[in-house]
């Protein structure tokens, strides 16, 4: 059976646990370098960037996370978590993971209290229009070369991206019923596991 970790130091990671369950694969709480054996892949979910960046480095997660989605561990970041991902997220005052090649804009939108929900058309996961949650949110400034977009608000910003077996998300796909965005991340968690085209 799959089996997801996520990060559970700050945020909101029982709902993404919740979601996964849904999916029907086994979630995991993860708060320490040894809770991370047996993981297929794992989600860095929305919180408080510094501080999520603060615990990393407090329970000896950031080096062995860094590790591991650097050399292809499926990660999935969702709004903080998508900082904690980025290459280039200036105004953090803590090292972070810099695995994906994208550069990100921290509280784009503003403050709590300019929280806001969205139909996302994304078709990398099919179907109606996505019910996308914005809180505190951050942008996606700017891409590499090997990383997909997979949804622009209506002005055309970034707000979700693919860069091989790392997915970042700007808003909170866990705070709604809808759990095609965890199902997709499910198919990129297996699609790693499998080998590759040609090799014994």
């Amino acid at each position: 059976m799959t089996k997801i970790g996520v990060l559970a130091l700050q945020g909101d990671f029982a709902e993404h646990a919740l979601a996964l369950a849904r999916t029907g694969v086994e979630a995991t709480e993860v708060r320490l370098p040894e809770h991370l054996d047996g993981l297929d892949g794992l989600i860095i979910p929305g919180g408080e960037s510094t501080t999520i960046a603060r615990l990393l480095d407090a329970y000896a997660l950031l080096e062995p996370l860094r590790a591991r989605s650097r050399a292809g561990f499926p990660t999935w970041g969702t709004c903080a978590g998508a900082i904690i991902l980025a290459e280039r997220a200036p105004g953090l005052d803590r090292p972070n993971l810099a695995a994906m090649d994208i550069g990100v804009q921290r509280n784009a939108f503003g403050s709590q209290v300019d929280s806001f929900e969205t139909p996302l058309t994304v078709p990398a996961i099919g179907g109606e229009p996505f019910p996308a949650v914005f809180i505190r949110a951050p942008i996606i400034e700017e891409v590499g070369p090997e990383v997909e977009v997979l949804a622009r608000l209506d002005n055309d910003v970034i707000v979700a991206a693919r860069q091989g077996s790392l997915l970042a998300t700007s808003f909170h796909p866990e705070l709604t019923a809808d759990d095609r965005f965890h199902h997709y991340f499910c198919r990129m968690v297996r699609e790693s596991a499998r080998p590759a085209p040609g090799s014994k």
